[in-house]
């Protein structure tokens, strides 16, 4: 096996991708910002190049003479101007496509989201169902992503595979679980619809399994793919396993559904009519993720890349909190 490039090596997804490839012997590269943050990699050793997705005339050295691309580099929030997130998802994505395959690039696989079904409540969903258009500017921006990629890949042939990961957590994860503990341990933290609702947890080495699958499984070729834990779970159960693990009583208050939308939407028109550029404490996107059931099915997954969530629940929460303790 050649190199490996992996873009957005330095976070949260990418930074354990990387330890997995060296791990296993394979040459990693990696494409960051001069001013890039290489915390996550410490003890690791991948080669470093220099670029930006959303500047394509970057791309082309760090992508020379590589094999497999892992395109986990995006914006991944709830909030923020949907400008931002075209130009890092779309377009970051489509400059280091085209470049790939310039490059002779064997295979592309994109790190995408569950998000691009949107919120609209389902169980045991599978890769089928329809990607409706969005109001929330992830979702929409990586939904486009995807689909250009997918009309790109009809045209070259550089096989694309696309990896669609529910609510990654575990170790270094600052985006969402270290947030959700740090509240949980303020006693800042409630339900929505009582916690009811089923969520799409994908601890984050389990992810790495099915990324590590889709750069050599063939039958990956042109497929997309859930990737969670496998779990039927509700947020409330979610929330105490955690609760438990950090000696934390588990929220006692709950909000319901419509009172929480209405005031996530207050909360946006507000934060925009004042131009704060920070998230507010509430917003439709996070209300919606956990007001709705929100679970999809793996059954594609284990019969295309022979994936089996191998961490189980309970060791992926006492990782995650062990990380959390001494982070």
């Amino acid at each position: 096996m050649g190199i490996y490039l992996v873009t957005g090596i330095n976070g949260f997804i990418g930074s354990h991708v990387s330890q997995r490839l060296l791990s296993r012997g394979h040459s990693v590269r990696g494409i960051v910002r001069r001013t890039s943050d290489l915390t996550f990699l410490q003890g690791q050793d991948p080669e470093l190049s220099f670029g930006d997705i959303t500047d394509r005339e970057s791309l082309a050295t760090p992508i020379k003479g590589v094999e497999v691309v892992v395109h986990v580099a995006g914006l991944a929030s709830d909030w923020g101007p949907f400008d931002r997130f075209y130009e890092v998802n779309v377009t970051g994505t489509r400059n280091t496509a085209a470049e790939a395959h310039l490059a002779g690039v064997r295979r592309f696989v994109h790190i995408g989201t569950t998000a691009v079904h949107g919120f609209s409540g389902f169980s045991h969903l599978d890769e089928s169902a329809p990607m409706p258009e969005s109001t929330f500017p992830y979702c929409e921006t990586k939904r486009e992503a995807e689909n250009w990629l997918f009309d790109f890949a009809r045209t070259v042939p550089m096989e694309v595979s696309s990896i669609r990961p529910g609510n990654v957590y575990g170790p270094r994860d600052h985006t969402f679980i270290e947030k959700y503990l740090d509240a949980m341990e303020k006693r800042k933290l409630a339900y929505v619809g009582g916690g009811r609702c089923l969520t799409a947890p994908s601890y984050v080495e389990n992810l790495v399994d099915a990324i590590e699958a889709a750069c050599v499984e063939p039958r990956a070729a042109g497929e997309a793919f859930f990737i969670t834990d496998g779990l039927d779970i509700t947020w409330k159960v979610f929330t105490e396993k955690f609760a438990t693990a950090l000696g934390v009583n588990a929220p006692r208050l709950s909000v319901p559904f419509a009172v929480a939308h209405a005031l996530g939407y207050a909360s946006e028109k507000l934060y925009n009519l004042l131009k704060i550029s920070s998230p507010p404490m509430i917003t439709r996107y996070r209300v919606s993720n956990g007001g709705r059931d929100y679970h999809f099915s793996i059954d594609k997954a284990r019969r295309l890349l022979g994936y089996d969530p191998a961490v189980n629940f309970e060791s992926a929460v006492e990782n995650t909190v062990h990380w959390y303790r001494n982070r």
